[in-house]
């Protein structure tokens, strides 16, 4: 009950925050693209959020935990929590004021591949028992190999990138995608600094980046 009380107070305060983000800026509840993105957002991730609490409350408990410990990683987690504040009111304000237009098609397209990439991001979670919102190594952990990881070495990276660059395009904005471009750059960051620590203390990532070469583009990088 502890657990669940603390995920659905996130879970309503983050919806807020969202909510507040977007129609406070745009002047209206009449954002249809703002109802949208909400929906295609928080409808998963609470469907994932019970799925979690009854078949594996640890990782739900690891995903609620969002205290960076690692100085760099503060700094990413702090630069992405601005990115998504400016991005957000951006949107609300190009809605308000029509600064650009985006083809429904657009939007339409941008809501299927977002919808498709929160799938795969339920795939890794379900690959991987160790995965939190931190970067650390815990007691026991092993490398994860199977699935996605035998093929690229951070798929969730790469999956929260397509995932945020999506979140524009829904919006209708093409002024809010000029800073969530920036968020693969943070990603590549944060990236290097969690393989340096998996490298120091997690046994046997050194040999399985030989094995697998590839971060998050496979083939590319």
């Amino acid at each position: 009950m502890k657990l669940l009380l603390e995920a659905l107070i996130k879970f309503t305060c983050g919806m807020l925050l969202v909510g507040l983000l977007l129609f406070l800026p745009a002047g209206t509840f009449g954002y249809t693209y703002g109802w949208l993105l909400v929906g295609l957002l928080f409808g998963p991730m609470l469907i994932a959020g019970f799925v979690m609490l009854f078949k594996s409350p640890e990782l739900l408990k690891k995903r609620l935990d969002a205290k960076e410990k690692q100085g760099t990683q503060k700094g990413v987690v702090a630069i992405s929590g601005l990115m998504f504040i400016v991005g957000f009111v951006v949107a609300g304000l190009d809605f308000r004021f029509g600064w650009s237009a985006m083809p429904a098609w657009v939007v339409v397209a941008a809501s299927v591949v977002f919808l498709v990439a929160y799938a795969l991001y339920a795939e890794v979670m379900r690959e991987n028992a160790y995965l939190s919102r931190t970067i650390k190594v815990e007691k026991g952990q092993t490398v994860v190999d199977t699935g996605m990881y035998g093929v690229i070495r951070h798929p969730m990276y790469a999956v929260t990138i397509l995932l945020f660059l999506m979140i524009p395009l829904v919006l209708g904005s093409m002024y809010a995608l000029i800073a969530f471009g920036f968020y693969p750059a943070m990603i590549v960051v944060r990236l290097k600094d969690e393989e340096n620590l998996l490298i120091r203390e997690l046994p046997g990532y050194a040999a399985y980046m030989q094995k697998v070469k590839y971060r998050i583009i496979p083939y590319i990088w």
